[in-house]
């Protein structure tokens, strides 16, 4: 299809997570200033998202296809097609403050008692925890999962490390909690937790064909883990994440107008 005849309305779709949030903002913004009329949708679980991308209510979305949303790929992938790689380093993790004198998952049970034999979770049904309970099950571990909420979880991290109480918690790189606490990744010798993950833009079978130019500057943008993690920082410390958002965008100019600017075919 030559260029001139793609369609410049683009509805894309994504999930209020403080992760995909900047990703998808920046791609909008990158995409509106190459011409383009963006609709944004957040999607409150991976089920209704794909769904949405199938039925054609959304054309791309932004997701972590090797294992956060791998059933959800694996089943409707014929019908989609990856675009490209907009981020990678997502992966989950147990973290202790650094003061903690254990540096490994094996070395939990030899401690226990120190954490009070508690992990301290998040919200129940998060993949996260999902991975931790697979964990506790292959390393054998005598600590006990805590259900509740990240701002809970959170909150208890705070704390302990106020008081330098020892505490083991459920977390993820890229999160603003790596870069405000002091806090190291217990290894995990026995590689139960997954790989890194990528994040890709997936789309409906047919668009990169139907959408060339749209393609393109979609593939030319990547924001590391790490500008992740500090836009989220930014946040908790009292911006908006609009604000910081736009100023991540406007720290990178030259860098947002060499993907907005990518030559057409």
């Amino acid at each position: 299809m030559p260029a001139h005849a793609e369609d410049k309305a683009i509805s894309m779709g994504t999930m209020n997570w403080e992760d995909l949030t900047p990703i998808s903002a920046i791609t909008k913004k990158v995409l509106e200033d190459a011409g383009y009329t963006v609709k944004l949708t957040n999607f409150s679980e991976w089920g209704i998202a794909y769904a949405a991308l199938t039925k054609g209510d959304a054309q791309i979305l932004i997701s972590q296809i090797d294992f956060i949303a791998q059933d959800y790929w694996n089943r409707n992938k014929n019908r989609l097609e990856k675009l490209s790689a907009v981020s990678h380093g997502l992966h989950d993790f147990i973290a202790v403050p650094s003061y903690v004198t254990i540096d490994s998952i094996e070395q939990l049970n030899g401690v226990a008692d120190k954490f009070d034999s508690k992990i301290i979770g998040i919200e129940p049904g998060a993949g996260l925890m999902r991975e931790t309970a697979d964990v506790i099950s292959k390393y054998g571990l005598k600590l006990h999962l805590v259900e509740g909420s990240t701002a809970a979880m959170t909150a208890a991290l705070q704390s302990a490390i106020e008081r330098k109480e020892w505490i083991a918690v459920t977390l993820w790189e890229p999160s603003w909690m790596a870069q405000k606490f002091d806090l190291k990744q217990l290894k995990d010798p026995k590689d139960i937790f997954p790989p890194p993950q990528t994040y890709f833009w997936v789309a409906q079978k047919g668009f990169a064909e139907s959408h060339p130019h749209a393609r393109e500057i979609i593939a030319s943008v990547f924001v590391p883990v790490a500008d992740i993690t500090a836009i989220n920082a930014a946040v908790k410390d009292g911006k908006t994440m609009d604000q910081a958002i736009e100023d991540w965008i406007k720290a990178h100019a030259d860098l947002i107008k060499r993907w907005e600017n990518i030559k057409k075919d």
